[in-house]
């Protein structure tokens, strides 16, 4: 059956921060009520920051059930967590220390390690623990924040790379063309898994790539258009930039 994909555009500036907020504060409450708790995996980049300074504002932070989060990350470079490049480093900065975040309810990925494919391996028992989910089975985890590449990728999964194709793995070490080559990242079986799936894209610069992921069908090369939820939803929140090649009606 194929996935509805679900599209929210904001109007203008940077509403839609507001309408990511709303989403995401909306998912975590029908998970605590149906199992006492949320897991989110959240992403790095600039647009997230955006996020995260939104979320622990005033008008947000006192909405969300703090003690009943449990925070995972989708992918990390491979770099110290203090590092201006880690993911995490930034999430810390931006959204956990702000908020008093408990370090118990935070499980990052140990970018640090000298061998990538130890911390892969240490990820994924984190993971299965977290979830309570043994071997075989993927884990369901109730949201996934992704961003988008200019190049199509999402998480640390990259056109044309092993990480791409792994299908024994939960979290598997991505190789990024540029910048900072090794990467931790979650694996397309994961993401597919995840009760909703949640993609935050902004500025012009993209708007393409939106347009190539969600429209067109045959261009199964790219990351971002392999990531379907089978039993899951699938949510576009874009900015007008980013949004304005596309010729399909936003769903909301």
């Amino acid at each position: 059956m194929a996935v509805i994909l679900e599209i929210d555009v904001a109007c203008q500036g940077e509403e839609w921060a507001q309408k990511a907020a709303a989403f995401i504060l909306t998912i975590s409450e029908q998970a605590i009520e149906s199992s006492g708790r949320c897991v989110i995996a959240l992403s790095g980049g600039s647009t997230p920051r955006t996020l995260y300074q939104t979320i622990r504002s005033p008008e947000w932070n006192t909405r969300f059930n703090w003690s009943r989060l449990v925070f995972l990350f989708g992918d990390e470079r491979c770099v110290a967590p203090e590092d201006p490049d880690s993911n995490f480093g930034m999430a810390q900065r931006e959204l956990f220390q702000p908020l008093n975040v408990p370090h118990d309810r935070i499980h990052r990925m140990k970018g640090e390690y000298s061998d990538p494919t130890a911390a892969a391996e240490e990820y994924e028992k984190t993971l299965r623990d977290v979830t309570a989910c043994p071997a075989p089975a993927v884990p369901r985890i109730d949201l996934v924040l992704l961003g988008l590449g200019d190049d199509g990728h999402t998480a640390s999964l990259f056109p044309g790379t092993a990480a791409l194709q792994e299908q024994s793995k939960l979290v598997t070490v991505g190789q990024a063309p540029t910048g900072i080559t090794h990467r931790l990242t979650l694996t397309l079986d994961v993401l597919n898994r995840a009760a909703v799936v949640l993609f935050i894209v902004t500025g012009a610069g993209k708007a393409e790539m939106v347009r190539r992921v969600i429209e067109s069908e045959s261009d199964r090369s790219l990351p971002a258009a392999r990531v379907s939820p089978e039993s899951g939803r699938l949510v576009w929140i874009l900015d007008q930039a980013a949004a304005q090649h596309l010729t399909r009606k936003p769903s909301s």
